[in-house]
C-alpha cells in the first residue's frame, strides 16, 4: 500500500516547497534518533519523514508521485533507496557527506553545526551540553541540599588556545584532518562528515599538531563543582548548571550541565508529586469511640482527630505537610490512611469481652454481599 507522504509531513497536497521544508524540519527535529535514544517508534517515524521529504522536495519526483502514487524505483508500499540509505533499522554506515547538496544538509547543519557544503567552519559555536544522573536522598529532595560532584568536561586546550596546532613559518599538512580537508563526527549510530574546522577544508595549515591535545583543540579536565539541588525536586527533575558543559569552538560560549535527579524511596512515606501518603494503624476502641492520635510527618510529629465510627482505609488530610513546590512558597498535603488493628487474641479477658460484644452488637457487615 502506497504511503501518503503529504499526511506523513502534515501538509496539504497544494503546499508550497517552503511549507514542505518547514514541516520537514519541525518533524525531523522532534523525531531525530539522537533526541529520542532507544525509542524505536521515533526512529521509524524519522525514516518515514526523510522518505516523504526526499520525494516531495524534488519537483520531478513529486510530480510522478502525484500522478502514480510512487516515485522512481519505489513501488507502492516499498522502501526508498538513496545513496547509502537502505531503509534498514540502525542507519548502519550512514554517511551524510554522500548527499552533497541534498535537502538533508540544512537540517543537520542547524542541529549539529556541521557544514555539508565544504565551507570553512570558522563560525563561533556553543559547546556541547553535558548530562549527569544523580541519586538524591528522600529528605534531601524534600528540603534541598548543597553538594559537590566530580565532573569531566572538555575545555579549550591551553597550549594551542583551541586551534589544535602550534604556529610555524611554513605550510604543512593539516594535523587535524591529515590533509583530507574533511573530518568525521559520530553521533550515536550516525556518522557525519564535515569541513575540517582547523584548515577550513584546504588540507594545509601553517602549524604542527599540538602536543597537549594531539590536534583536537580540546583536552579533558576534571573538576569538583558545587551544586545546589532545590527543595521539592522529584525523580526525573532536571537541574541546569550554566556554563559547565564542554567549551565552545572558536571562542564560543560553553555548554551547560544538566543533572537528572533520581530520588530514593522511604520506608514510611510514599510521595506522589507534592503530596505525601502514609498508613497508620489504630485500635478498635480508637476507631469505635474516636480519639486523637500522633502521626509522623516530614516535619515532625503532629496530632490528628479520629472521629467515632472510623473505618479501616479511611483517609485524613493534613494540609501543608507535603513537599514544597519547586521555586514556590507552597507545599502539598499529607494524607493519612488508617488501618484498624484487632486486639491481641491470646488474652482470655479480651476474648471474653469480644464474645460479649458480639452478643450486644449482632451486626452483619456482609449483608450487602448476598446475591
Amino acid at each position: 500500500m502506497a504511503k501518503d507522504y503529504y499526511e506523513i509531513l502534515g501538509v496539504d497536497r497544494k503546499a508550497s516547497n517552503a511549507d514542505i521544508k518547514k514541516a520537514y524540519r519541525k518533524l525531523a527535529r522532534k523525531y531525530h534518533p539522537d533526541l529520542n535514544p532507544g525509542d524505536k517508534a521515533a526512529e521509524t517515524k524519522f525514516k518515514e519523514i526523510q522518505e516523504a521529504y526526499s520525494v516531495l522536495s524534488n519537483p520531478k519526483k513529486r510530480s510522478q508521485y502525484d500522478q502514480f502514487g510512487f516515485a522512481g524505483d519505489m513501488p507502492p508500499g516499498g522502501q526508498y533507496q538513496r545513496q547509502g540509505y537502505s531503509g534498514t533499522p540502525g542507519f548502519e554506515g550512514f554517511d551524510f557527506s554522500s548527499f552533497g547538496s541534498s535537502p538533508f544538509q540544512d537540517l543537520f547543519e542547524n542541529i549539529f553545526g556541521a557544514s555539508a557544503r565544504g565551507q570553512p567552519q570558522t563560525q563561533i559555536r556553543k559547546g556541547e551540553d553535558l548530562h549527569y544522573t544523580m541519586k538524591v536522598g528522600f529528605f534531601d529532595a524534600v528540603n534541598g541540599v548543597q553538594t559537590r560532584i566530580r565532573l569531566n568536561r572538555m575545555v579549550s586546550c591551553p597550549s594551542c588556545k583551541g586551534k589544535g596546532y602550534t604556529q610555524t613559518g611554513s605550510q604543512q599538512v593539516c594535523p587535524v584532518c591529515k590533509g583530507s580537508g574533511r573530518t568525521s563526527m559520530q553521533r550515536g549510530f550516525m556518522k557525519f562528515a564535515s569541513t575540517c574546522p582547523s584548515c577550513g577544508g584546504t588540507g594545509r595549515s601553517t602549524g604542527t599538531a599540538c602536543h597537549a591535545c594531539h590536534g583536537n583543540g580540546a583536552v579533558q579536565k576534571s573538576e569538583l563543582i558545587s551544586i545546589r539541588i532545590p527543595a521539592g525536586v522529584n525523580t526525573g527533575s532536571k537541574v541546569r548548571i550554566q556554563g559547565k558543559g564542554n567549551d565552545g569552538r572558536n571562542g564560543g560560549p560553553p555548554g551547560d550541565l544538566f543533572i537528572t535527579i533520581e530520588v530514593d524511596s522511604h520506608p514510611l512515606f510514599k510521595r506522589e508529586g507534592a503530596h505525601i501518603y502514609i498508613k497508620v494503624p489504630i485500635t478498635v476502641p480508637e476507631a469505635t469511640l474516636g480519639s486523637k492520635i500522633e502521626v509522623p510527618t516530614l516535619y515532625g510529629k503532629t496530632k490528628i482527630k479520629i472521629p467515632p465510627g472510623t473505618r479501616s482505609g479511611q483517609k485524613f488530610r493534613i494540609r501543608g505537610k507535603g513537599v514544597p513546590l519547586t521555586g514556590r512558597p507552597v507545599k502539598g498535603d499529607q494524607f493519612v490512611e488508617v488501618t484498624i488493628v484487632p486486639p491481641p487474641f491470646e488474652d482470655e479477658r479480651i476474648r471474653e469481652l469480644m464474645r460479649e460484644l458480639d452478643k450486644v452488637s449482632p451486626q452483619n457487615p456482609r449483608k450487602n454481599l448476598d446475591a
